[in-house]
């Protein structure tokens, strides 16, 4: 019975040994067809996260237009003039008190 199980153990090995190119290339298709569901896997990931980064820019982009008309408008002379005269109660000097001063 045991030398049934070394024949057997034996065959076994070689038959192994004759197909070893078949199962090299069998382990070879495997190890492929896992690169390519990592790989895919990757894309989609980075593919994600393009559109994410792409949407956020878009956004900043709208606040920075919508700060430089915010900016712009802040920096007109009427803007700075009223907002003198409502807060703190400015008024334009006239003629009369205007005092000039010459450098020797």
């Amino acid at each position: 019975m045991a030398t049934k199980k070394v024949v057997l153990a034996l065959d076994i090995w070689h038959d192994i040994q004759r197909h070893l190119l078949i199962y090299g290339i069998l382990f070879l298709v495997i190890v492929s067809a896992f690169s390519v569901i990592y790989f895919t896997h990757l894309n989609r990931q980075t593919t994600s996260k393009i559109e994410m980064l792409l949407t956020e820019r878009d956004a900043l982009e709208n606040e920075w237009r919508n700060l430089l008309l915010e900016q712009n408008s802040l920096a007109e002379h009427s803007a700075i003039e009223s907002k003198a005269e409502k807060q703190l109660n400015m008024t334009r000097p006239d003629a009369n008190s205007e005092i000039i001063l010459k450098l020797p």
